[in-house]
């Protein structure tokens, strides 16, 4: 009989070890569970400060410079002097046409001059000699007043002398097509003997100028009346000139840049596309930039006061496209905020609400928190 009480009384003594190996079990994964809700999370603090904005636009090249070059006398053309493609300096000869006819001219220009000047000499010998002997009588007002008009006569005619004379120099310097500009030749229209007229439809050939060189921006209304509306309300602020840095990025990696200044905006919109039309100068010393091309510009629109920055790894989205920050509260625990941003500087987002001076934005951890939850914060550099 005492043997079949044994048994219950060992069941109950094992039932009552298992509860108390369960209890410690549940109170140490309670303590884990508490050391897990203290990690520790990389913040950044808001602070306020002053940001250069820029916006990126597209543009087009175009020449500073393009002269086409013309003749200005008639003629055959004899030689071309030029290599096609290389680089000529203003006043530089280019084409020389057949001198031979102008060189017949201005000698007869010359002869004209020497039998004006004889003709002058000797009317103004006489009219000398007629003052006196219009004084003693010896002659009459009317032959005196034709001497007199015979001397201003030849004195005018020595002047129509003179002005052949230039003319025919001219044209005979003519004969030496120069270039207007420096810049780059393109290839030449015609070759050695074809017949050059004043006003002829075709030009000789093109010099552009490529060194500096204009790029047109366009940029939509929408962002142009933002740009006013921001500067008139002091958000943005520009210089007295208003004169904005441009960098511009060619190629596909935008591996050349170079930069400029932007020199005005047009007072018209474009109808076709409701843009604006900005003209920048910048500096093409190794001519990467040729007219036409499509270009990237970087243009300063100022500097934004008191902006607030968020770095862009702080900020996510919800599924309806949100912007979204965890900060750390004064309590200590993880609190979501939404955001209004605006655009990006660098790795930082420009928060326009949301977001205040001395907010610790999370940036390290946000996988492993939820809002309301304690943390421990570090300052990431």
């Amino acid at each position: 009989m005492q043997q079949r009480f044994r048994k219950p009384l060992f069941v109950s003594v094992l039932a009552s070890s298992i509860l108390l190996a369960s209890c410690g079990d549940a109170e140490q994964a309670g303590s884990g569970a508490g050391q897990q809700q203290q990690m520790t999370v990389g913040i950044v603090t808001i602070a306020s400060r002053s940001v250069d904005l820029t916006t990126t636009l597209p543009g087009r090249a175009s020449a500073f410079r393009v002269a086409e070059v013309r003749p200005q006398v008639n003629g055959i053309m004899k030689e071309r002097l030029f290599e096609e493609g290389s680089m000529v300096t203003a006043g530089q000869q280019l084409y020389q046409i057949d001198a031979a006819m102008y060189q017949a001219e201005l000698a007869s220009a010359e002869a004209e001059i020497a039998r004006a000047k004889a003709a002058v000499k000797a009317s103004k010998s006489r009219f000398e000699r007629s003052k006196g002997l219009l004084n003693d009588k010896a002659i009459s007002q009317q032959d005196f007043d034709e001497a007199e008009a015979a001397y201003l006569q030849a004195e005018a005619q020595l002047k129509v002398a003179e002005a052949n004379l230039s003319r025919a120099q001219l044209n005979l310097e003519y004969t030496r097509v120069k270039a207007p500009i420096s810049g780059r030749i393109g290839r030449s229209q015609l070759t050695e003997g074809a017949l050059l007229s004043v006003g002829q439809a075709q030009a000789l050939t093109t010099i552009t100028q490529l060194d500096p060189i204009y790029v047109d921006i366009a940029q939509s209304t929408s962002d142009y009346l933002k740009l006013q509306a921001a500067i008139t309300d002091g958000r943005i602020v520009t210089d007295d000139d208003n004169r904005a840095e441009v960098t511009v990025r060619v190629g596909e990696d935008g591996n050349y840049s170079t930069t400029g200044e932007l020199l005005f905006n047009e007072v018209t919109v474009d109808p076709q596309t409701s843009a604006i039309t900005l003209r920048a100068r910048l500096e093409n010393a190794n001519h990467s930039i040729l007219p036409g091309m499509y270009v990237r510009a970087e243009v300063g629109t100022g500097a934004l006061q008191n902006a607030i920055l968020a770095p862009q790894t702080g900020v996510t989205r919800d599924p309806r496209g949100r912007a979204i920050a965890f900060i750390v509260n004064e309590k200590g625990e993880v609190e979501q905020r939404y955001l209004t941003v605006e655009r990006t500087v660098g790795s930082d987002w420009v928060v326009t609400d949301g977001l205040n001076v001395g907010d610790q934005v999370i940036v390290e951890g946000l996988q492993k928190i939820q809002p309301g939850m304690p943390v421990k914060t570090e300052e990431v550099k």
